[in-house]
């Protein structure tokens, strides 16, 4: 059973947390900044006013964070849209798990996606590397985010994973809450988006049931994101590239937060959400026979393969799929006039990039092109 300090430095606030950390947030210096840019049509006094009386967590959801990120996807997209949503029982709890393409994103626009469908929001993680200043923080664990730690030695990985594992598990058992996490630590920078083992065995290592028993009880459920237009396309290509000349990557002190904010801002051309059907007790079950290693890799692939079938492939993708290898196998997925719109949205990026011109562009388009390989191949 979960103790009460692990549950104390891991969850979101509580309702009767919620004035407290509302006041600080109104009384942040930041936090007009960001009022003026997310919701740029309202008053920022009568905003102020109106803010200052959220008294519990849905409140901030529904009178926030939902018409936040409204606000943002109508600014920054040029279409929402989503499939599956009856999957989902809004009974339940679930253990949502998806690519991972942008930092804030790709969870908040989901629950919005919840929201309009009347099914319960879940609970999001919350990187410690990004728990800072105190503003972020604040709207963080009031919008149900809980603490992912990040880093440390070999032994400190695997107690805050033990943590993390024995807090989902309460929230999904205990709170009747769902959990959203990425199918792998960071996001993909490279657009092959592979589920992480370590993640789906972390699931695992807060019961001793046997493995079918023992996963099901998570109610695991894929989701695939897809973007026309990925976010920091730019800033993940110079990233990919550093990381391939020099060995490592290192981050400056803000690149989190710049990462953020490019996210939220740059345009993202159409976005898709595709909830995919959930992985019972018996499709675990079919793993019984493997060893103990291969029943989580077999699990990771199964979410991948969900994932992939579920991944809206847009013009961009072919368009890059086809520079890429120089050839022209997609060119009935695209016009002559999207292949040049690509190329020159290609070349404006690549030209705020220092370095090697031909590897740049490699990484840049291998972004966009890599979902198409992972479709093609699950068919």
């Amino acid at each position: 059973m979960i103790q009460q300090n692990i549950i104390d430095e891991y969850r979101p606030y509580y309702d009767n947390e919620v004035p407290e950390a509302v006041a600080r947030i109104a009384s942040d210096s930041l936090f007009e900044q960001i009022v003026r840019y997310v919701f740029p049509n309202e008053d920022y006094k009568t905003f102020v006013d109106d803010f200052r009386r959220i008294a519990s967590v849905d409140d901030f959801q529904s009178k926030v964070m939902d018409k936040a990120i409204g606000n943002i996807v109508r600014a920054t997209s040029a279409d929402l849209s989503y499939s599956g949503i009856d999957l989902i029982d809004p009974r339940k709890s679930y253990t949502y798990i998806s690519n991972h393409r942008d930092i804030v994103l790709d969870s908040a626009i989901l629950q919005t996606i919840f929201y309009a469908n009347n099914i319960k929001t879940s609970e999001i993680t919350f990187g410690s590397n990004l728990m800072r200043p105190q503003i972020v923080v604040d709207i963080g664990k009031i919008n149900k985010m809980f603490k992912i730690i990040r880093g440390g030695t070999a032994k400190e990985i695997f107690v805050n994973s033990q943590n993390v594992s024995d807090y989902m598990r309460y929230a999904i058992t205990h709170k009747n809450e769902s959990t959203w996490i990425a199918q792998r630590n960071g996001r993909t920078k490279d657009g092959d988006d592979k589920t992480q083992v370590a993640v789906i065995k972390m699931f695992a290592m807060s019961s001793d049931k046997p493995f079918a028993d023992n996963l099901a009880e998570m109610n695991i459920a894929p989701i695939s994101v897809s973007y026309e237009y990925e976010p920091c396309d730019i800033l993940k290509t110079r990233e990919v590239y550093l990381s391939r000349k020099n060995g490592s990557y290192t981050k400056t002190a803000n690149e989190d937060i710049n990462s953020i904010i490019t996210g939220i801002t740059q345009y993202k051309g159409r976005i898709h959400y595709t909830i995919c059907s959930p992985i019972g007790a018996d499709e675990l079950a079919r793993y019984d026979s493997a060893s103990h290693n291969d029943k989580f890799r077999l699990l990771a692939q199964d979410i991948d393969r969900r994932i992939y079938g579920g991944y809206r492939l847009f013009p961009n993708n072919y368009i890059a799929f086809d520079l890429l290898a120089n050839g022209s196998d997609f060119t009935s997925e695209y016009t002559h006039t999207q292949r040049e719109a690509f190329i020159s949205y290609t070349d404006k990026a690549l030209s705020l990039l220092e370095g090697d011109r031909d590897e740049l562009r490699n990484i840049f388009l291998g972004i966009y092109a890599n979902p198409v390989g992972n479709v093609v191949d699950i068919k």
